[in-house]
């Protein structure tokens, strides 16, 4: 479910799905919770090992994080290899490069043995100075990518209608339509001993031999592995609350005159930019990205949108703007995804998470390491993805996202109503209502009826501010989001708001 306001290019021309949802208690091999693309490939590459398999997602197949992304593939990814050589060392970039170069290998093969047509293509990725003072990060991109392995070069010709100092390039990687690619590995999933089920929310899972994960609503499946594949991590436990950041970053989709680019780009540094071009019939799409912040950030302002809207109109003929969209991501503080055993004690329940705004390719080594390890096969990535991974040299990048969480935590109790009462929210806005000795949230629509609910976040009780730009209750502590008639719209929180009288 998109919140109001937006739309993603590719869920809004995506057909119908129709899986059901789950009614009887049933036993699988191995149950996945999540219907991304790390959830539905684990499932895939888990049925062809033999295992029967159980997928499950709270909503439709694809309607997460997944369908909101810009859809590269590539293991050149803006600076991520400086932030991860400077917390692991070269060893920990180097393994972090072939792991994605591994997963733009696995898409182009599951592409072609699944028959997909997801529009898959091959292009090169750019990372490149937006000024002059993104020159060295640019350069020092270019030089840990060679130490790692990846054959990479500078270069100034770059595929965009303007002049850059400096940029890098990676060859040979790709781009796709999100939906229909997770969405076809999902129609592979389904069948043959396995099933994928729709609308069918987790509200806990009991670790043991078997596994059981509990739904809302009552069904329970039964299983002897299971995988939490939610973005953020569902369960509370294995302390991830503390050891990743929710963000969320902001896309429009330009129907463009003329060629776009050949190539994925983005910046090297703020305000980030990030591009590629998508074809669909005789429509060529631009997708810009960037104005990221923190999920629950009171920056969530339509001019985010706003600033990406003027950029694309800067450069690029533009016929329409006709889709813009956000999405959301979970940053590890230590720059490298988590990917194993959920918890120490954990040898059944695994975890994929903290792909850091670059899910297609993390998402897919993803997928693999937890098929191998499920199927008793070594895989030579699985150490440094483990989630129980110790690295002191994040702490202070501990210290400060605890310190943000803290400061909501308390602040936000503390802080005064924005308004006495209901009949003081204009329509289309929102605002914090005082009501008794508490507050409620409070959403006027555009028809003048007033929507109430608690602004206690159901996950861990940190309290919600409101999204103006996409009309959304947002948890600053761990990224939990609400629409504003109290559903949830994205996880760790799995049970809805309280609605309030809005007086």
């Amino acid at each position: 479910m998109a919140a109001a306001g937006t739309d993603s290019l590719w869920l809004a021309g995506a057909p119908p799905t129709a899986y059901p949802a789950l009614e009887d208690d049933c036993e699988f091999d191995v149950a996945v919770i999540g219907g991304g693309i790390a959830g539905v490939s684990a499932a895939l590459l888990l049925k062809r090992d033999g295992a029967r398999v159980a997928l499950l997602e709270r909503g439709v197949i694809c309607g997460g994080a997944t369908g909101f992304t810009t859809a590269k593939v590539s293991a050149l990814q803006e600076t991520k290899l400086s932030e991860i050589d400077d917390l692991h060392g070269a060893d920990g970039a180097a393994a972090y490069a072939a792991a994605s170069l591994a997963a733009v290998a696995r898409i182009d093969e599951l592409v072609r043995e699944e028959g997909l047509d997801c529009g898959w293509e091959r292009v090169a990725a750019y990372t490149y100075a937006g000024d002059e003072e993104q020159v060295d990060a640019v350069v020092h991109e270019a030089h840990l990518a060679l130490a790692a392995g990846l054959d990479v070069q500078l270069t100034t010709a770059v595929p965009l209608p303007f002049a850059v100092a400096q940029a890098v390039c990676l060859p040979g990687q790709g781009q796709l339509d999100p939906v229909r690619y997770v969405r076809g590995l999902a129609a592979a999933v389904d069948g043959d001993g396995s099933r994928v089920f729709e609308s069918t929310a987790v509200a806990t899972v009991e670790e043991g031999s078997p596994c059981r994960v509990r739904t809302h609503g009552g069904p329970t499946v039964t299983a002897r592995d299971v995988i939490v594949a939610t973005n953020y991590p569902l369960l509370d436990r294995g302390l991830f609350f503390a050891r990743m950041e929710a963000a969320r970053s902001y896309l429009v989709a330009a129907r463009v005159r003329g060629p776009a680019t050949d190539g994925m780009l983005i910046t090297a540094g703020r305000p980030s930019r990030s591009l590629r071009a998508h074809r669909d019939g005789a429509d060529t799409w631009l997708l810009v990205g960037g104005e990221g912040h923190l999920t629950g950030s009171d920056e969530a302002q339509p001019a985010r949108f706003a600033a990406l809207e003027r950029f694309v109109r800067e450069h690029f003929d533009v016929i329409d703007i006709p889709y813009r969209w956000s999405t959301q991501d979970g940053m590890p503080t230590d720059k490298l995804p988590y990917i194993g055993p959920y918890t120490l004690a954990s040898s059944h329940l695994f975890v994929a998470a903290g792909f850091q705004k670059w899910g297609m390719t993390s998402a897919t080594l993803a997928a693999g390491v937890l098929a191998d390890r499920i199927a008793g096969r070594d895989n030579p990535y699985a150490a440094v993805f483990d989630p129980n991974r110790a690295t002191v040299r994040s702490a202070p990048a501990v210290a400060k996202a605890q310190l943000w969480v803290a400061r909501h935590f308390v602040g936000d109790r503390l802080s005064p109503a924005q308004a006495g009462s209901a009949a003081d929210v204009p329509a289309g806005e929102a605002r914090v209502v005082r009501s008794g000795l508490g507050k409620i949230g409070v959403y006027r629509d555009e028809d003048g009826i007033a929507h109430g609910v608690s602004l206690r976040c159901t996950h861990l009780g940190c309290l919600l501010h409101f999204n103006a730009a996409e009309r959304s209750w947002d948890c600053p502590c761990h990224g939990s989001r609400f629409d504003v008639d109290g559903s949830v719209l994205a996880g760790p929180a799995s049970a809805a708001l309280e609605r309030r009288e809005a007086h």
